[in-house]
């Protein structure tokens, strides 16, 4: 797999920006393919930083409805794999900069 498939985008969430502050931990959707070794290559190119752990999780689909005009519509929203990834002690990403 290529490198610039294996990053999606970043999670930007108030649970993730708290990880980053205190424990410099980033959190990634990534490809649902991709395993630990290429998320960890991939981000220390991308960002130039030394990566020390990389813990995945692939984040089930969920139902949805919602109530419009036309009555009740059902769907399934799709399920992803997300990366949280650990940068060594004086490393940080800037991932607000783009």
């Amino acid at each position: 797999m290529k490198l610039t498939d294996v990053l999606v985008k970043p999670v930007l969430t108030e649970k993730a920006n708290s990880q980053m502050e205190s424990k410099r931990r980033y959190s990634f959707v990534v490809d649902k393919k991709a395993n630990k070794l290429e998320v960890k290559t991939a981000v220390e190119s991308f960002y130039n930083v030394k990566v020390i752990d990389v813990n995945t999780a692939v984040v089930p689909g969920k139902a949805k409805s919602r109530f419009t005009k036309a009555g009740l519509i059902k769907g399934v929203k799709p399920s992803y794999k997300k990366a949280v990834v650990t940068v060594a002690e004086g490393d940080s990403i800037d991932l607000f900069s783009m």
